[in-house]
């Protein structure tokens, strides 16, 4: 069975195939920049990998432990010029894989900030896929 920190280790170790291996196949991750979440292992790992670019001076504050295993890390990092703090809130299944992921930022300012940074690369990433399609 999986660690639970292993996520916390591969994120802090930027490491995108360690976090991606702590995902479950079909984990959803809840964006505070998406309305629509994002649904699979590999939809999440494009995600991540676009944040590891876009956080600077990524940093883990705090760890809080549900009864039911449920984690919730604190962080702090950097987007451009804004501070943003948030917390990564891990829900686990069975085998010990994170099923469900949401990320919660604040204060709104970060959110624009991670908005403008993100969304420019996920679009230049869905044209770039598109093309690969053709």
């Amino acid at each position: 069975m999986p660690d639970p920190n292993d996520f916390r280790r591969a994120v802090e170790a930027h490491d995108l195939e360690a976090a991606t291996r702590t995902l479950a196949e079909d984990a959803v991750l809840h964006s505070p920049v998406s309305f629509k979440p994002f649904e699979g292992r590999a939809a999440i790992r494009q995600l991540l990998g676009i944040l590891l670019e876009v956080f600077e001076d990524f940093r883990y504050t705090d760890e809080l432990v549900a009864e039911d295993g449920t984690r919730a890390l604190v962080f702090r990092t950097r987007v451009g010029e804004r501070e943003v703090e948030g917390i990564d809130l891990l829900r686990f299944d069975e085998a010990g894989a994170i099923r469900d992921f949401t990320v919660l930022v604040r204060p709104r300012s970060a959110v624009e900030a991670l908005l403008a940074a993100v969304g420019a690369r996920l679009a230049a990433a869905a044209s770039g896929e598109a093309r690969a399609e053709v």
